[in-house]
């Protein structure tokens, strides 16, 4: 983790750039392990957008004066500037005073970063309790931020609006976070009187949710858009954001809808390994019976997937990528959440908490079947998201801003892109395993086809113009999963235009550039000197890699 490597005007801007983001969004550092900020929240009313504003323009124009002095400095300048630009026209287009969904909207991020924070001393409840406290005033600025919205008509869609709402008075109840973390707190030992503390702060963050609910119900709802779709116009943005490339939509429409019926073939002939004559349907029922596949309770589920990752590391470390140093250690953990779903928490920049890998059970849930996951433990883990962003860390000739940056299509397409690649070195040979991954891979190209199908007012397989029924019906026959799940999902699409269809986008965008440098290289390309290569770049928009891999 040494650099040799002079830092640079580029990187003193990009690292500039990294404190002022911290300091305007103190939530980030508890992601990134920052001291400093203990408790504290971004400003998330007008003025916030407007302090945003004034600093990305005030980085941008020192950006545009400075000269890459060599090829890490093309590629810093190069997509800090894509990046921060791509962050003004999204404030020019109203987004963030529209920014309610079922997923990934402050309604989440206010609360979700209580998630992080560690639990073990006094002082790591002392700081809970100031997060608790403060998070009466994050909401308050948010509620401006909405009315704000609805007077200049930059409005969420009513749907969005109406399950936020709904997230927001789960979160305030008798069962949700803050109910939580005060018994948490009274069963971890600390002084009563911090521990009551940390409860009143917890009442005082559950009455601010209760009063969101009331002002997403009274006042955003009424002004709300009854559409879910946003358009070619909006979703041709959010699509360039979370892939950090421009595609062509229509193309990749055509490609989804034939990517998804590959996925349905190669799935069903799996099937057939599994119960000759069988459907996929009957081969995912004999899988769910057999005993050869069962966990029970949630300690065989967090030792299953430790001992998956652990092999993973030292295997694939051996043969067929640079494995070293902190990079090896990967937790897996059983989520504090109940969501139902699996994720990664990256390391601190000096690694002092490592990478993490969580999941969050439903309650009630103790049984629970391997072959669906095998391939989920190689996405969140390695050769998936940890591997990826974990060596980013560890080279220090990248600043902090490049060590940390990175889109959803460069993450998610390299974790789906992952999957793929253990199947190539035999590691999903066992039918049951390759059917698990198959099955996530569908749902993935399924997404495309729905994003970018409903948000564009695109015709259906039947003819018909999309809509968040016909999403539904489409993903019903070819997603295997609870019927509350996949109205969640579908829900999430039409909240969040873009991100879904990035992961499988993403993930074509990795195997082109894999493709095409195996091409340049002929024989002499070697595959693991090109993951190593492209790792040690660190995150970035997939048009800037393409340009710093291919020029």
């Amino acid at each position: 983790m040494q650099a040799g490597r002079t830092p640079t005007e580029i990187d003193r801007i990009a690292e500039e750039w990294m404190d002022a983001s911290v300091a305007l969004h103190p939530e980030q550092a508890v992601h990134l392990g920052r001291p400093g900020f203990d408790g504290r929240y971004a400003d998330w009313s007008p003025d916030g957008l407007a302090a945003d504003d004034e600093a990305e323009r005030a980085v941008l124009r020192r950006l545009a004066a400075a000269e890459a002095v060599d090829e890490v400095d093309a590629v810093t300048k190069a997509d800090l500037t894509r990046e921060l630009e791509l962050s003004v026209e999204q404030r020019e287009a109203g987004l963030p005073l529209r920014d309610v969904n079922n997923i990934e909207s402050p309604v989440q991020g206010i609360r979700d970063v209580l998630d992080l924070e560690p639990t073990a001393t006094e002082e790591d409840w002392a700081r809970i309790r100031t997060r608790l406290a403060n998070v009466a005033g994050a909401l308050a600025g948010y509620e401006e931020r909405l009315r704000l919205g609805v007077r200049t008509g930059a409005v969420p869609a009513r749907r969005q609006v109406a399950l936020a709402a709904d997230q927001a008075r789960e979160f305030a109840g008798p069962g949700g976070t803050f109910a939580s973390l005060a018994a948490q707190a009274a069963e971890a030992g600390v002084p009563a009187a911090l521990a009551e503390e940390v409860a009143a702060a917890g009442r005082s963050a559950a009455e601010a949710y209760e009063r969101l609910a009331g002002v997403l119900e009274t006042e955003v709802g009424p002004a709300a858009h009854e559409a879910d779709a946003v358009g070619r116009e909006l979703y041709a943005l959010q699509s360039r954001r979370f892939l950090g490339a421009a595609v062509d939509l229509d193309d990749t429409y055509e490609w989804g809808l034939a990517e998804l019926g590959r996925m349905a073939a190669e799935q069903e002939a799996v099937a057939q390994r599994i119960v000759p004559g069988g459907t996929v349907e009957d081969a995912i029922a004999a899988l769910e019976e057999d005993p050869a596949q069962r966990l029970d309770g949630t300690a065989a589920l967090q030792a299953w997937m430790q001992r998956l990752s652990d092999a993973a590391v030292e295997e694939l470390g051996r043969t067929h990528f640079a494995i070293e140093g902190p990079v090896r250690t990967l937790e897996c953990r059983i989520a504090p959440t109940h969501s139902g779903v699996i994720y990664y928490t990256p390391p601190t920049d000096d690694f002092s908490r490592p990478g993490r890998m969580w999941w969050s059970v439903p309650e009630g849930v103790e049984r629970f079947t391997t072959w669906r996951e095998t391939t989920t433990v190689y996405h969140e883990g390695v050769p998936g998201h940890h591997l990826q962003i974990a060596t980013a860390l560890t080279n220090r000739d990248l600043n902090t801003w490049r060590r940390n940056a990175g889109t959803s299509g460069y993450w998610e397409g390299w974790a789906l892109y992952a999957e793929r690649l253990m199947e190539e070195l035999g590691y999903l040979d066992d039918p049951a395993d390759r059917l698990g991954m198959l099955d996530g891979q569908r749902m993935r190209a399924a997404r495309v086809v729905i994003d970018i199908g409903l948000h564009l007012g695109k015709r259906d397989p039947d003819g018909a113009v999309w809509t968040r029924d016909s999403a539904l019906e489409l993903f019903r026959r070819h997603v295997h999963m609870d019927d509350a799940i996949l109205r969640f999902e579908v829900d999430r699409y039409c909240g969040w235009p873009g991100q879904a269809a990035s992961y499988k986008v993403g993930q074509r965008i990795w195997e082109e550039l894999r493709a095409e440098s195996a091409l340049r290289a002929g024989d002499g390309f070697d595959v693991k000197a090109w993951h190593r290569r492209v790792l040690l770049q660190g995150g970035m928009g997939l048009d800037t890699l393409r340009t710093a891999l291919l020029g």
